[in-house]
């Protein structure tokens, strides 16, 4: 057993790992109260469906350029006040949503301020946020921790679609009005909670804790930048971001418009469907680290990947609502289950002093390809094809494709599992 070892708690989260799984939920519940209503309240500005397309490319596009900017410097500046600054932007971004209809004032919200299309975290957050837990306890434990954060986000996603089918039933002001001042409100609390980060968080405190225990070499913890990241990272990256391409084509907010448009479903009928839909992942993650410690990170990754996308091909072939619907929950009780075994893959694939850098270049990479994937998605939601599906066959095939690749690539080189 290492010093580090030693010193970190067996069983409890460090009191920074509470605070940060906290602001994700507080985070994700926004996320997943807006993204119901994000395309029907455009629409009712206005807005054509390219129009929705371009906001959310502009929302990624803010989110690149943020992820860009606190992978180089939020070690530097403080990860603190890099993770304070941009709960600020987010948000102010809500407030704007709430109170405007100007579709340029809106655009320049969602750059500057983390608009979210679905439960998914490609934001700015979180390449910050994976640093810290990985700090925050050993390389044993790193699949749990995903876990938990991972899993409280999706549940609070659910709730929040849930609270959007309510917004959706009450005629006081527009749903897509309220939804996003709470987005606001949210947003300051997240702001509180990292305002309570201990100087344990930042990059500096892994050196004095020994998060060198992996080799006890002062160099390996000293920051890298995302410029020297050794090629296995970049490409490794690379693959995650033609995952996350198939996800944008999927995104909560393009699947809440072709079940409004196939089907005839209400928005309240939405809010509930998507409250199974995340709450669905959320447990269904939990056997993430049972699954890891069985069959190894790889196979947590890949296989129930591979067999949600399988269905997600088959949800464009549904005759009804109904199995529509059902599909869509069979096929998102399966597809977070990977996310909390890739994190860990990466946090153990990549020296300590590497985490923040390439954690944020991942989620640069997939904010890269979000920002492009929700333009295609709409491009074809504008045709017939959109309403027989395309998006969602699509996204399958890149997906399914992604599996295939990273199987044939890592399986024989594969970094140590939890125990």
């Amino acid at each position: 057993m290492t010093a580090w070892s030693k010193r970190m708690p067996s069983r409890r989260m460090a009191r920074d790992a509470r605070l940060v799984v906290a602001a994700r939920a507080l985070r994700t519940f926004g996320y997943g109260c807006t993204s119901v209503l994000l395309a029907g309240m455009l629409t009712q500005d206005g807005d054509a469906p390219w129009q929705t397309g371009m906001l959310l490319a502009a929302a990624s596009a803010g989110s690149v350029a943020s992820s860009l900017a606190l992978g180089l410097f939020a070690d530097r500046w403080g990860r603190r006040r890099a993770l304070i600054v941009c709960g600020c932007l987010m948000a102010l971004a809500g407030a704007v949503f709430a109170v405007s209809e100007s579709y340029p004032a809106l655009v320049a919200a969602a750059f500057v301020g983390t608009i979210s299309p679905s439960t998914n975290d490609n934001t700015p957050f979180s390449g910050v946020e994976q640093s810290i837990l990985a700090q925050t306890c050993e390389p044993a434990r790193l699949t749990r921790i995903f876990t938990v954060y991972n899993v409280t986000a999706l549940a609070a996603g659910a709730l929040g679609g849930l609270a959007a089918a309510a917004l959706g039933l009450q005629h006081v002001v527009s749903a897509g009005d309220a939804a996003f001042a709470l987005y606001a409100v949210l947003a300051a609390a997240t702001v509180l909670l990292f305002l309570g980060l201990s100087p344990a968080a930042e990059a500096g405190a892994v050196a004095a804790s020994g998060d060198a225990a992996t080799n006890g070499d002062v160099e390996d913890v000293a920051p890298v930048p995302m410029s020297r990241l050794p090629r296995r990272v970049h490409r490794l990256v690379g693959l995650f971001a033609v995952d996350a391409f198939a996800g944008g084509l999927v995104v909560q907010a393009v699947l809440a418009w072709w079940f409004a448009h196939r089907f005839g479903a209400t928005t309240s009928q939405l809010g509930l469907i998507f409250f199974a839909a995340n709450l669905l992942p959320a447990l269904a993650q939990l056997t993430a680290p049972l699954l890891a410690a069985r069959r190894g990170l790889l196979t947590a990754m890949l296989l129930p990947h591979f067999a949600s996308n399988l269905i997600l091909a088959c949800v464009a072939f549904a005759p009804g609502l109904g199995a529509g619907v059902a599909l869509l929950l069979m096929r998102q009780s399966l597809s977070k289950i990977d996310v909390p075994a890739r994190q860990a893959f990466m946090a153990v694939a990549v020296r300590p002093s590497e985490r923040t850098a390439a954690a944020s270049l991942t989620s640069i990479a997939r904010s890269v390809a979000v920002s492009v994937s929700p333009v295609a998605a709409t491009v074809m939601l504008s045709g017939p094809i959109g309403v027989a599906g395309a998006p969602l066959l699509l996204g399958a095939a890149l997906a399914i494709g992604y599996d295939v690749t990273i199987w044939r690539a890592y399986r024989s080189a594969v970094p140590a599992t939890e125990s």
